[in-house]
């Protein structure tokens, strides 16, 4: 199961197999009575428990989840209620608590996200609420709370630190102004160096369902700590470009033998069928999806290989064999070979890669065509990226920009933003892959940079609304 899932269906099992029930207080009584649409003594949980509403309904679950939720609930429920089931779920509890206290642990009480931070929160409150990690939790909260213009919230992770200083450092590196930003790179480097992970995770990373670690970098800092193949490879691309400069201007450069574990990561991540997913290997099967219960998220039960992660896999292990190109060649070598093979095969019938963590199908081709052309690929020798270029520019808007909707993302078909604008950020990706893969059509690209000028400076004024 993938961890995001995993994470927050484990102490979702801890409180309800503890049958925790709070204190009733007015505060509860009232957000009882603001949440529900009927009075809460009047609900019907049998009839409750398959209904969701129409807007939030992006993946319906199959009748067999009624069928095995209604068998739980009236048949295998009651006997987990007396002995010796009562005995078995007991065992379970304290299995399932010993797995929450290593996730807070390894991740200095942060956890993988905010929802099973709040949740991992109160199964310590409801183990001891005087306990040492209930109080380690608290400060944590901060982590995950911001202030908008409308009130404060709770973001969906700590941060992009190490994911948005990595591409930063690439930019600016990619400019030639490294004397110009040396000091904002000398900060950026020393930020990445820190935010690495250097060991694995304690004891048996069998037992407690982890992949290891050490030489990764995760998404937003160190504290975190979860292994992502992205990010472990962003970091060290950029690590590597700040390797080659001055560290009279930006720092020293990270060990060797650091770079070597970050390789090793990227190894251990690949699947066997050439792709990689985000933090761990895909270990099951896509028909567990069956088994899905939430109804507003569709794929997400095993962790899935997608295009990003591997072109950005592909992208670092390139230039790692550049400065490095002694060291385990030939793995290197095969596991890019494998990975271009998983890129071409999943690409779409008109040329495109659907983005899984960006909007989208721009995203997921520019990932495919930087993937394919960090393999030495080109406009000229490869006809995936004859195909993606043709996509691209049949998505082309009259403008000379590209715009697309996030709808995209949830009907899978590529739709163009509501008037048929053009948005600075779709324009960039779709521009930066044409000139990556070496498509000729300069009149196509002297138009497209004036219009994403026009766009950036529109963009500088208003929020980015897709």
């Amino acid at each position: 199961m993938w961890c995001h899932c995993r994470m927050v269906y484990l102490p979702m099992s801890y409180l309800y197999g503890k049958r925790f029930v709070g204190p009733i207080t007015p505060t509860v009584l009232a957000l009882r009575k603001e949440l529900f649409t009927v009075p809460y003594h009047e609900i019907d949980w049998n009839e409750a428990r398959n209904l969701c509403a129409k807007e939030d309904l992006y993946y319906p679950h199959p009748l067999i989840q009624d069928v095995l939720w209604a068998t739980l609930d009236k048949v295998v429920e009651p006997l987990l209620m007396h002995w010796p089931g009562k005995k078995l779920r007991e065992k379970a509890l304290r299995n399932a608590i010993k797995h929450i206290h290593y996730e807070d642990e390894n991740t200095r009480y942060l956890c993988i996200g905010p929802v099973n931070k709040v949740l991992n929160m109160l199964c310590c409150w409801v183990e001891d609420p005087n306990s040492e990690a209930f109080k380690l939790h608290i400060p944590r909260i901060n982590d995950y709370l911001w202030i908008a213009e409308d009130g404060m919230k709770v973001q969906g992770y700590n941060g992009s630190q190490l994911w948005d200083t990595a591409f930063a450092v690439q930019a600016i590196i990619s400019t030639n102004l490294v004397e110009e930003y040396g000091a904002t790179l000398k900060k950026a480097h020393k930020y990445i160096k820190d935010s690495q992970v250097l060991e694995d995770c304690p004891g048996n990373l069998d037992f407690w369902y982890r992949h290891i670690s050490k030489g990764a970098w995760p998404f937003s800092t160190a504290d975190h700590g979860w292994p992502i193949s992205d990010c472990t490879s962003e970091g060290l691309k950029a690590s590597l470009l700040l390797s080659k400069l001055s560290s009279a201007i930006v720092g020293e450069p990270i060990e060797t033998k650091r770079l070597y574990d970050s390789v090793n990561v990227i190894f251990s991540l690949q699947n066997a069928d050439g792709g990689f997913a985000t933090y761990e290997l895909m270990r099951s099967y896509p028909w567990l999806e069956v088994l899905n219960p939430a109804e507003t998220f569709g794929d997400i039960v095993i962790d899935y290989p997608c295009v990003e992660c591997t072109s950005a896999s592909i992208q670092a292990l390139t230039s790692f064999k550049k400065l490095y190109p002694g060291h385990w060649q030939e793995d290197v070598d095969h596991c890019i070979k494998r990975a271009v093979k998983f890129i071409e095969k999943i690409q779409e019938l008109d040329g495109s890669w659907y983005g899984s963590w960006g909007v989208c199908f721009t995203y997921g081709t520019w990932f495919g065509v930087k993937g394919l052309v960090a393999a030495g690929m080109n406009y000229s020798n490869s006809s995936s990226i004859r195909k993606a270029c043709e996509f691209l520019l049949s998505k082309q808007r009259p403008s000379g920009g590209w715009g697309e909707s996030y709808l995209s993302c949830q009907k899978k078909v590529y739709s163009n933003l509501e008037g048929d604008r053009s948005h600075v950020v779709n324009t960039a990706w779709a521009m930066l892959a044409l000139i990556d893969a070496g498509q000729v059509r300069i009149n196509c690209c002297c138009s497209t940079l004036k219009v994403t000028l026009s766009l950036e400076r529109e963009f500088s004024i208003n929020s980015c609304d897709y």
